[in-house]
């Protein structure tokens, strides 16, 4: 037995589902290759790496500066109906 490793199947594109072509907009026609980090489309023949650099995190209202960070003291509030003040 010897200590090789055994040749392993060539690894085929995997579809990304729900993904529509930047190029010409087709739906689940979009396919990634894992060895080449490539997507491309099987309709138009649309090629696009993958970029290398990352992608800052866009501000929105859930991505707060450390300035808004503090929480609010809470305080008790009493409802009043307009009905029963009546007395």
């Amino acid at each position: 037995m010897s200590n090789e490793a055994t040749p392993q199947a060539p690894r085929r594109p995997r579809f990304i589902a729900g993904a529509i072509c930047p190029s010409c907009k087709a739906m689940d026609r979009l396919v990634v290759d894992m060895e080449t980090d490539e997507r491309s489309c099987i309709e138009c023949g649309f090629k696009e790496k993958r970029p290398q650099q990352v992608a800052e995190e866009p501000t929105t209202r859930v991505t707060r500066g450390s300035a808004r960070l503090v929480e609010t003291v809470a305080e008790p509030v009493r409802l009043m109906s307009p009905d029963l003040d009546k007395d």
